[in-house]
């Protein structure tokens, strides 16, 4: 609850590394790495330790990972500084921003801490980020740390600070009351559709898995019917609601039978679900390498799974399905697996994955009469630029499925409850979320958080949302900051390697 931290919060680390380079006259990599590395290793325990949670060994890997990758963007501008001491902090972010970039897009991905993220919680101070993206924060808290460094400097110099004291609070100051008088006066639009949300609350480490389907449909349904109306356009449905399910036979699965048939005097209804699914290679089908065998008597079966959300709409027999494709690494993904093969044992002892998780390759939506809808399930709801790709494929709202429970009662569920805020800005859509257990909820276009729900409580809640075709300059552009921060690292790490490599220029590790 203390964003504003973030502000200054790494004016410490720039000060131990500003005080090594002085005080060596030339670069001390492995000196900077050090201090950074601890710095970073703080950091993420206190911030994703909840991370732990789903599976320990797991978790404190990928934290102590995670702050190894943090270091890379710090030592390469404490090298360029020596090169190129002109650009000295420019460097740094833009170093630090294009590692962010980099870290969203590959497969070892984990954005959490990406700085844009930290005020999440405060949407009413975020209305910028229709434009810019949760780089554009990133971009700012960088740029107010390295003011508080030089105010840092001047007062140890016994010098004036006033003038980046003003500049530092203009740069703080500025952005928040703009983005205030923005969203005072924020005009929402789009057609209103009636939504529900059921969050059946079950326990994901030791409950869902174990605890018999029927009995879980039997809730699930229970609370539909307690706040479903013959008005009600959609109903959500959390991450693998049940399954597994063969995605070539959905309206045969026992499940599904069922709730076509409860639900039937709805008609016209939409149920948007996740799913445990599976799909089934047939003679001559490409294979995707995701695949698995089973060997059978006659023959060898050849399928994926899937982590999936459909939509079944009472009345009509086609069940539009995607697939999750932005997967957890470790869970859902084993990162680089043709390079790192022979870590397979290791993740395998870490509760991960070797085989992956079928994907598909571009974005989809979930159409009907009413409108259409981005399913973005869990993870994939931290990705901004991703979830543009659902906009771009003509979405009017997005619906999140999550299963947050896998946390407990840690911060880890109300941090992803925030970012879908941040979502709702971007993209100026409707969020409507629901979780297994954890936070289920409705977002309006300004990244209010309405109804939400409790944690380890089953509840339904209802209310109408906008579906709009607006289309946003991050819509339009995406992540255009950190694709610049990636050019200029670019051009300033072959200057820092051209240089470096005269003589009388080059640092020492």
């Amino acid at each position: 609850p203390v964003p504003w931290l973030m502000l200054i919060g790494f004016v410490p680390l720039l000060i131990v590394e500003n005080e090594v380079s002085e005080q060596a006259g030339k670069a001390r990599r492995w000196t900077v790495f050090k201090y950074t590395y601890h710095t970073f290793v703080l950091w993420n325990v206190i911030a994703t330790y909840w991370v732990a949670n789903t599976a320990f060994a797991a978790g404190i890997f990928a934290i102590w990972v995670n702050a190894l990758l943090m270091t890379i963007p710090v030592l390469l501008f404490h090298t360029t500084r020596w090169v190129m001491p002109g650009l000295k902090y420019a460097a740094l972010i833009c170093y630090w921003l294009a590692f962010e970039y980099i870290h969203l897009n590959w497969e070892l991905t984990w954005p959490w801490l990406t700085l844009g993220n930290s005020f999440a919680e405060y949407p009413s101070l975020l209305q910028w980020y229709s434009y810019t993206g949760v780089f554009g924060g990133s971009l700012w808290i960088w740029v107010a740390n390295v003011l508080g460094l030089s105010i840092w400097n001047k007062y140890q110099a016994k010098e004036s600070y006033r003038k980046p004291l003003l500049q530092l609070g203009a740069l703080v100051v500025v952005p928040m009351v703009v983005s205030l008088v923005w969203y005072t006066t924020f005009t929402p639009e789009g057609e209103p559709r009636e939504v529900a949300v059921v969050q059946p609350n079950f326990e994901p480490h030791y409950v869902k898995f174990s605890l018999p389907e029927e009995e879980q449909i039997g809730r699930f349904l229970e609370l539909s019917k307690s706040v479903v109306r013959p008005e009600t356009d959609y109903l959500v449905y959390p991450e693998t609601s049940f399954g597994l399910v063969d995605d070539q036979k959905i309206n045969r699965y026992p499940a599904v039978r069922r709730i076509r048939n409860e639900l039937s005097g709805f008609e016209g209804l939409k149920l948007i679900t996740g799913i445990d699914g599976y799909h089934v290679f047939q003679e001559g089908e490409p294979l995707s390498p995701n695949v698995r065998e089973q060997i059978r008597r006659n023959d060898t079966l050849r399928y994926e799974v899937l982590n999936a959300a459909i939509q079944l709409e009472m009345g009509k027999e086609e069940v539009p399905l995607y697939r999750k494709s932005k997967l957890v690494p470790g869970p859902e993904i084993f990162p680089f697996k043709e390079a790192l093969f022979f870590l397979e044992p290791l993740v395998e002892q870490l509760e991960g994955t070797t085989a992956g998780v079928g994907t598909q390759p571009e974005r989809s939506v979930l159409s009907s009469g009413s409108g259409k809808v981005a399913p973005a399930i869990c993870y994939e709801s931290i990705f901004g630029e991703y979830v543009n790709g659902y906009i771009r494929k003509g979405a009017q709202a997005i619906f999140i499925m999550t299963n947050d429970g896998w946390w407990d009662h840690t911060a880890g569920h109300r941090q992803h409850l925030y970012f879908a805020s941040l979502r709702a800005i971007e993209t100026r859509r409707s969020i409507a979320r629901s979780a297994n257990s954890g936070i289920s909820a409705f977002i309006n276009q300004r990244g209010d958080i309405l109804q939400p729900t409790r944690y380890d409580e089953a509840a339904a809640i209802r209310q109408d949302i906008l579906f709009s075709d607006r289309i946003t300059f991050y819509v339009l552009w995406g992540d255009l900051i950190a694709r610049i921060a990636l050019f200029g690292s670019a051009l300033l790490l072959l200057n820092t390697l051209v240089r470096g490599l005269l003589p009388g220029r080059r640092g020492e590790g």
